[in-house]
C-alpha cells in the first residue's frame, strides 16, 4: 500500500437532509472542472460517431453478422493491447498520453467524414478505422482511468468524480443519439463524424491548461514484461477485484453487445428507422444518466458492493424483457431499466477498483478494467451478430439477459468473502472505523 493510498478520507460535514451541495464536490477542483467542460463536447461527438457507424454498415450491408464485425474489429486491439499500454501508463505522464490519443482519435473521425461525404467509404475502410479507433482505445481508456486520481487532489471526492464523469458519459449518450438520428435523418452519416472530429479540439484544450502535479517518474529496473506480470498477479490473487472483474467479463461478453444489435430491433422489430434508433439509446441513455445522478448523490463508497450483483440482475432483466417486446412505448420503457442496471454496475465497480488500487499499479489494473469492460466486448459482439443471424436478434438478447443473471447470482455468493478483503483497506483509508474487540467481564465470585 503507498501513501497515496494511505491518505484518509476527510470527515464530511453535517449537513441537512436537502443539502446536496456534496454532489458537486469533485467540481471543486479547476482541473477536473476543465476535463468536465472538455469532455461534456466531446463525448457527445462520440456518441453520435457510435450511432452513424452502426447505421452506415447496416445501410451498407443490411446485415447483423457485419454489424458485429464491425464491432469486433474496433474493439480486438483493446482486447490484445490494453495489458501492455497499462504498463507503459504506469511509465508515462498520463496527460500526455490523453493528448495524443484525443490526437489520433480526432484524425480517425476526420478520416471517417472524409470518405463518407464524398461518397468513397465501404466496409473495408469503416473496418480498418474500426480497428485504429481500437489501438487507439487501448491507451486512452487505461490512461483516462488512472488520470482521474490526478485531477482530485483529495482522495475523498475520487468517487464523487467518478459518478460525476458517468453522469456525463450518459447525458452524451442521451443527447448524441439522439442528435445523431436527427442529422443523418437529415442529411448523412458523414455530418456525424465530422462534428465528432471538430470536439474532440475541447478535450484537448481541457488537458491542456490543466496544471497536473506529476511526480518524478519512477524508472523501474523491472523489464516490461516483469511489470506485466507483477500487474497480473495482483489483479488475480486480491479476491475483490478479481471476483468484480471477472463479473464484468461476462456482463460485457454475454450483455453488452445488445447495442449493436439496435439497428436490427429499431428496423426489422420496430419497423422504424434511424430515429428509432436515435430513441432507443436515448431512452437508454436516460435510464443511465438516471443511475449515475443517483451515485453522484452518495456521499461515502460504503454499500456499494451489494450494488454490483443487484444492477447486474436489473441488467439482465431488462434485456429478456426487451427481447420480448415489439411495441415502440414497450420498448423505450425497458430501456430506461436496462440502462439503469448497467450504469450502476459499471460506476459502482470502476469506484471500488480505483478506491482499493494502489497507485502505483493503478495504470495496470485499470487496463485490466479496460479489457474486461472493452476486450471482451469484441467476443460477444461477433457472437451477438452470429447468433442475430441464426436465431434472431430478439433471441440473442434474451439469452443474453439470462447469462447476466446467472452472474450476478454468482457474485451475490461471493460477497462475504470480498468484504472481509476489502475491510482492512477501507480502514486504513478512514472509510471504516477499526473493530473494537468486544471484551466480556465476568463478574468475580463473591
Amino acid at each position: 500500500m503507498t501513501n497515496d493510498a494511505k491518505e484518509k478520507i476527510k470527515p464530511e460535514k453535517p449537513a441537512s437532509s436537502r443539502d446536496y451541495s456534496h454532489a458537486w464536490r469533485a467540481l471543486r477542483h479547476r482541473n477536473f472542472r476543465l476535463f468536465f467542460g472538455g469532455q461534456s463536447i466531446s463525448l457527445i461527438g462520440t456518441w453520435m460517431t457510435r450511432i452513424a457507424t452502426a447505421w452506415l454498415v447496416y445501410r451498407l450491408t443490411k446485415s447483423s453478422l457485419l454489424l458485429g464485425t464491425v464491432s469486433f474489429a474496433g474493439q480486438i486491439p483493446t482486447f490484445l493491447l490494453a495489458p501492455f499500454a497499462g504498463v507503459l501508463v504506469d511509465r508515462m505522464n498520463r496527460r500526455n498520453v490523453l493528448v495524443w490519443t484525443q490526437v489520433l482519435a480526432m484524425v480517425q473521425s476526420l478520416a471517417l467524414a472524409a470518405l463518407t461525404l464524398s461518397r468513397h467509404i465501404t466496409i473495408h475502410e469503416i473496418l480498418a478505422l474500426s480497428v485504429f479507433q481500437g489501438v487507439i482505445n487501448a491507451f486512452d481508456m487505461p490512461g483516462r482511468q488512472s488520470f482521474m486520481v490526478q485531477m482530485v487532489e483529495n482522495r475523498g471526492d475520487l468517487s464523487n468524480a467518478i459518478a460525476i464523469n458517468s453522469s456525463m458519459v450518459n447525458l452524451a449518450r442521451l443527447v448524441g443519439p439522439s442528435l445523431a438520428g436527427l442529422v443523418i435523418a437529415a442529411t448523412n452519416e458523414g455530418w456525424c463524424f465530422l462534428i465528432d472530429g471538430v470536439s474532440y479540439i475541447a478535450v484537448i484544450a481541457s488537458l491542456l491548461l490543466m496544471r497536473v502535479h506529476v511526480d518524478a517518474l519512477k524508472r523501474s529496473a523491472a523489464s516490461m514484461l516483469d511489470q506485466l506480470k507483477e500487474g497480473w498477479t495482483y489483479v488475480s490473487n486480491f479476491a475483490p477485484i478479481r471476483t468484480i472483474l471477472l463479473l464484468f467479463a461476462v456482463i460485457s461478453l454475454m450483455g453488452m453487445p445488445f447495442v449493436v444489435l439496435m439497428p436490427v430491433f429499431a428496423a426489422q422489430v420496430l419497423h422504424g428507422g434511424p430515429h428509432t434508433l436515435g430513441f432507443l439509446m436515448g431512452a437508454l441513455g436516460v435510464g443511465a444518466l438516471t443511475s449515475a445522478l443517483s451515485l453522484v448523490l452518495r456521499k461515502s463508497v460504503r454499500g456499494l458492493l451489494k450494488m454490483i450483483p443487484i444492477a447486474a440482475a436489473v441488467f439482465g432483466t431488462g434485456l429478456i424483457a426487451f427481447g420480448l417486446s415489439h411495441v415502440l412505448w414497450l420498448s423505450l420503457l425497458l430501456m430506461l431499466f436496462t440502462g439503469f442496471g448497467m450504469m450502476q454496475g459499471l460506476t459502482a465497480s470502476n469506484t471500488i477498483i480505483q478506491t482499493l488500487v494502489p497507485e502505483d499499479k493503478r495504470g495496470r489494473v485499470m487496463s485490466y478494467y479496460t479489457v474486461a469492460f472493452v476486450g471482451m466486448a469484441p467476443f460477444g459482439s461477433l457472437m451477438a451478430g452470429g447468433l442475430a443471424h441464426a436465431i434472431g436478434a430478439p433471441h440473442t438478447v434474451i439469452f443474453s439477459g439470462v447469462a447476466c443473471i446467472a452472474g450476478s447470482l454468482w457474485f451475490w455468493s461471493r460477497i462475504k468473502v470480498i468484504r472481509k478483503d476489502m475491510r482492512p483497506i477501507y480502514e486504513q483509508l478512514g472509510i471504516l472505523q477499526p473493530k473494537v474487540p468486544v471484551v466480556i467481564e465476568e463478574e468475580a465470585s463473591s
